[in-house]
């Protein structure tokens, strides 16, 4: 049977609102522990606050995190990683290993293809 993936496939839902590079990362992060916001922004060079606060909202909705407000002065909020975000840790284990044990092939790939793009 051929594949098709539809437009309503949830496999589809699941790589766009999950596997994405900043929740890949933010996962990673919080396996560590829990953490919070302003921790997060810092440890994820790049990333703007719009863009945090979005992955965030996305990765608790798909109960891959939990958030958590502390009675602090100011309120603090705090991330974890939830029993189905740790279930994620070993395959998005494999795809970074994977990404680095091939980084050269990769990059050579890239230079193969911008040399003939640029003729």
């Amino acid at each position: 049977m051929d594949a098709v993936f539809f437009a309503d496939c949830a496999a589809r839902s699941f790589f766009d609102q999950v596997a994405n590079k900043w929740s890949v990362m933010i996962l990673t992060l919080l396996n560590e522990k829990p953490t919070r916001f302003n921790e997060l922004r810092r440890r994820l060079e790049g990333i703007t606050h719009k863009a945090l606060t979005q992955a965030l909202r996305r990765l608790e909705r798909n109960g891959l995190i939990a958030r958590q407000v502390l009675p602090t002065s100011p309120v603090a909020v705090e991330y974890s990683i939830t029993q189905l975000g740790r279930t994620l840790q070993i395959p998005l284990g494999a795809a970074y290993d994977w990404a680095i044990h091939h980084l050269d092939e990769i990059e050579q790939a890239q230079q193969r293809y911008d040399g003939r793009a640029g003729r």
